[in-house]
């Protein structure tokens, strides 16, 4: 069946590769992002240049109005909205955790009540492994408890999961969360670690490396995320929670060493202490998502990173 789908944060990175595949599918899609500048703007304009080259529109708008966003629902028979938008990063949470409010939590109701009136709209969201907080408990499942936030970017997408229950409860609208782990591939954020060490190794900069090292992230490929995403637009359940995530934390020196050997080209580290607002380890339990969604990610970080750094290296020259 043809799907017609919006997409907040369209122009961002997951919702970019997101509308390319399912356009790829013959599927409808509409964007719509603010093109903020969290991170450079270029990259977001970059993005949007090549969607429009696959026939998806991206509305310049925020998620914030609501106004726009209840004219939007009446613009097509839509199927399903797959909200990607929102205030992202942990360490600028403790800067400014006003735009988390702003964009993770009124523009998340906003998209809710668009939701409630329009029950026929199936919505699926993005969550965070971040909701983890300080969960010590090992693989992450999605029946752990997640009281203990680290972040208060965590606690807006911890906030976002009882929000969308919530309406559930009230308006039986059909809405799947989806926590997605440490997501990295081409057209990668820059204030991301594979993107920020990238640039700093071919500029001859020093990365920090907080932690002193001890340190891992279970690293998911873009391409990964977006199969799990695609499954999920499928699935016939309303109110649930998935892990998306590699299944397989890496050491962040050795995810280092692999970009090193990606660039032909040595880090100049700097060993620092754990920040506030970090965990030491993040490790996704994806039982669930297998048995439900079918979901085997596929991509190592040894393929991975490679893939990367050739997108990068284009990008930097001026092309995609």
């Amino acid at each position: 069946m043809k799907k017609i789908c919006l997409i907040t944060g369209c122009a961002g990175f997951i919702g970019f590769h997101t509308a390319r595949a399912l356009a790829a599918q013959g599927h409808e899609v509409v964007g719509i992002d603010n093109f903020n500048s969290y991170y450079d703007v270029n990259l977001k304009l970059a993005r949007e240049k090549e969607l429009k080259r696959h026939g998806i529109q991206i509305i310049h708008g925020d998620i914030c109005d609501e106004q726009l966003l209840q004219g939007i629902a009446k613009q097509a028979p839509w199927t399903h909205w797959i909200h990607l938008a929102a205030q992202a990063g942990v360490r600028y949470s403790l800067i400014n955790p006003q735009a988390y409010i702003e964009a993770n939590i009124k523009g998340f109701t906003n998209i809710l009540e668009v939701a409630k009136n329009s029950p026929q709209i199936k919505l699926c969201y993005a969550s965070s492994s971040s909701v983890y907080g300080l969960n010590t408990k090992v693989p992450y499942s999605i029946h752990d408890r997640t009281d203990h936030q680290a972040s208060f970017y965590g606690m807006t997408k911890k906030a976002n999961e009882l929000m969308a229950a919530t309406y559930h409860h009230l308006y039986r609208i059909s809405c799947i969360g989806m926590r997605f782990f440490t997501v990295y591939g081409p057209w990668g954020r820059p204030d991301m670690a594979l993107y920020s060490f990238t640039q700093a190794i071919l500029q001859n900069q020093p990365i920090k490396i907080y932690n002193f090292g001890k340190m891992s992230r279970d690293f998911t490929y873009i391409d990964d995320i977006v199969n799990g995403i695609l499954a999920i637009l499928d699935y016939q359940g309303t109110n649930e929670l998935f892990n998306l995530g590699g299944h397989q934390p890496v050491e962040l020196l050795y995810f280092v060493s692999l970009l090193e050997k990606a660039l032909d080209k040595k880090a100049i580290i700097d060993l620092a202490p754990l920040q506030p607002g970090d965990i030491l380890s993040t490790y996704a339990d994806i039982t669930e998502s297998q048995e439900k969604l079918n979901f085997y990610p596929k991509t190592s970080v040894e393929e991975g990173i490679p893939k990367f750094v050739e997108w990068y290296k284009a990008y930097a020259k001026g092309g995609t």
